[in-house]
């Protein structure tokens, strides 16, 4: 094809993103005010830089519900953030503007985030003719956040980093995850196996990236707020999350043998992290993050103690890899379009993510990424396009 016209496509499709980002800020801004916020978890979060921004405590839960009632929040109770304070300098700028305003920014920079990480992805898969990357701008856990204004489209952003740069830039890699560490629970697994796979390759830069980007980020929160290590502490202990029942293996296990012994919710995730180190260990001369890797992520979002469904957009790099692997397979793109048809169904009738109805969704895709890899013989997997997607970042 003439370079022209490479250049004609290229521009006519800079101009359809540009128009359709136009369009989606317009839709916002038009449909959108104070009280539409607080009909979202975004509401905690800009409570929370509200509270930041003036030097207050932002885990106050007095205050933070004051700050919510007087934009209209009518929902009983007060909704703040449990996240621990590694990354709230970031969103700092929601604490200088309105409810509307921080939840036209937020939404965008959501949808900026998916439709990079689909992108990056279309990219690690060496750029295929097929179109199975355009599920993830409709997989139901990413609709799910999109809706909520919750992190899991972050969280993914921060997973497909890291396999674009694990080959080549080892240290950014490391320091594109530390975002996750708001959720440290869902990528256990994935840590224990990350500082074994470091120590066997004798690779610091991963650790090191991710650890300076860790102390950058707290540091910058400290700066805000010395106190914000002690009154998040204090948070936790006055929230009674522990005692709350939410659609995951862990809490049913608890709730069926002793819901008042907490530490039965901790058992499948041990579990979990000890598989893992096993299964790096049996398969390290071999180890591909962006196959071995994600199936170990499946297993820590599957056992983790506190999850909601949202947090399954994180999932989708592995299913993306089930998906080129079972193109010829029938009966795994049914299983598939039933597990992601759940979740759809969920979606549209605005099942609450607290509801019982997704406890099976997070082990269903494990279950199904399982099957779909022993049938391809594990032949597919994102860290086979790495290589060129590096290149063109090294380009």
């Amino acid at each position: 094809m003439p370079e022209s016209r490479i250049a004609l496509r290229k521009l006519a499709a800079a101009a359809i993103i540009a128009a359709g980002a136009c369009l989606v800020t317009a839709i916002l801004v038009l449909g959108s005010d104070d009280k539409s916020a607080t009909g979202r978890d975004f509401i905690q979060y800009w409570a929370l830089e509200k509270q930041l921004a003036q030097g207050a405590n932002p885990y106050d839960a007095v205050a933070i519900l004051r700050i919510e009632r007087a934009v209209g929040m009518d929902k009983p109770g007060v909704l703040i953030s449990l996240s621990p304070p590694v990354a709230f300098a970031y969103a700092l700028p929601l604490g200088w503007v309105s409810a509307k305003t921080g939840l036209v920014m937020w939404m965008l920079l959501l949808l900026a985030c998916l439709g990079a990480s689909v992108w990056m992805l279309w990219l690690l898969h060496g750029r295929p003719e097929s179109r199975w990357h355009v599920i993830g701008l409709g997989f139901p856990p990413a609709l799910w956040c999109l809706i909520a204004g919750q992190l899991g489209i972050f969280f993914l952003l921060d997973i497909v980093l890291f396999l674009y740069f694990i080959r080549r830039r080892p240290w950014l890699a490391g320091a594109a995850l530390v975002l996750c560490a708001l959720k440290p629970h869902l990528f256990l697994p994935c840590a224990v196996v990350l500082v074994l796979w470091s120590v066997r390759r004798r690779e610091i830069g991963v650790l090191s990236g991710f650890a300076s980007a860790l102390a950058v980020s707290c540091g910058l929160t400290l700066w805000l707020d010395p106190q914000v290590w002690r009154q998040y502490v204090q948070m936790m202990r006055a929230s009674r999350i522990m005692d709350q029942f939410l659609p995951t293996v862990s809490v049913g296990l608890r709730f069926m043998v002793d819901r008042r012994a907490h530490w039965i919710e901790f058992v499948p995730e041990a579990a979990a992290c000890i598989w893992a180190a096993w299964y790096f260990l049996k398969r390290r001369a071999r180890w591909e993050w962006g196959r071995e890797g994600l199936l170990v992520l499946l297993a820590g979002v599957a056992f983790s103690p506190y999850s909601f469904y949202s947090d399954q957009a994180v999932l989708f790099p592995a299913v993306l890899v089930g998906l080129y692997a079972s193109e010829k397979s029938v009966g795994a793109l049914v299983l598939f379009g039933v597990i992601a048809g759940a979740g759809l169904v969920g979606f549209v009738a605005q099942i609450p993510m607290s509801s019982l109805y997704y406890m099976w969704t997070a082990p269903a895709w494990l279950v199904w990424y399982l099957y779909v890899m022993q049938k391809a013989g594990a032949k597919v997997g994102a860290g086979q396009g790495a290589d060129q997607s590096t290149e063109v970042a090294a380009g």
